[in-house]
């Protein structure tokens, strides 16, 4: 494995499990058994780092997402699927919630480049809900709801904030 690819194996590995701020370059350099300078001639900071892992994470979890939802024949099956799949990632990370928000809960309010990676992943994510839903107040209500899934199963360590999402998007569709 290239030096790049450890390094960012590594720290995504760390963000994910322990968070942005409790990980340091020290850790990561230490765990991806690269040497400092190795690690500064491939990121320039630990932001470039983050940057890197909101990037590569962004890219994973929506080819997953597609190859799921793409499994469904029906759009209305398509859209209820998206919270099927939450609830698998959920099972899969144990219930470790979105990268994104737990990433923007621990960086500064000045930190635009961070800032920047998660609202596009966010803008990309309403996005795909809404090719999947015609009537745009319902994908707008499908969005919300699949977010506030996310935190709401992240902090109870359960499925029921993702069911009880998915079900209501099921009767908004129905009306």
């Amino acid at each position: 494995m290239k030096v790049y690819d450890r390094i960012l194996s590594t720290a995504t590995t760390l963000f994910h499990t322990q968070g942005y701020n409790a990980t340091g370059i020290n850790q990561i350099i230490e765990v991806a058994k690269v040497a400092k300078g190795s690690f500064y001639y491939n990121f320039k900071s630990k932001e470039a780092v983050c940057i890197a892992y909101l990037n590569s994470r962004h890219d994973f979890w929506f080819q997953q997402l597609q190859l799921y939802v793409g499994k469904e024949e029906k759009p209305s099956e398509k859209i209820l699927s998206v919270f099927d799949f939450l609830m698998e990632m959920n099972k899969k990370e144990n219930f470790r919630g979105c990268s994104f928000l737990n990433t923007l809960s621990e960086i500064s309010s000045d930190n635009t480049s961070i800032l920047g990676v998660i609202q596009n992943h966010k803008k990309e994510l309403k996005v795909f809900i809404k090719s999947l839903i015609t009537n745009e107040q319902i994908a707008d209500h499908a969005y919300l709801l699949f977010e506030s899934a996310i935190i709401e199963s992240q902090i109870f360590k359960n499925q029921e904030p993702v069911k009880t999402a998915k079900k209501i998007v099921k009767s908004l569709m129905v009306k």
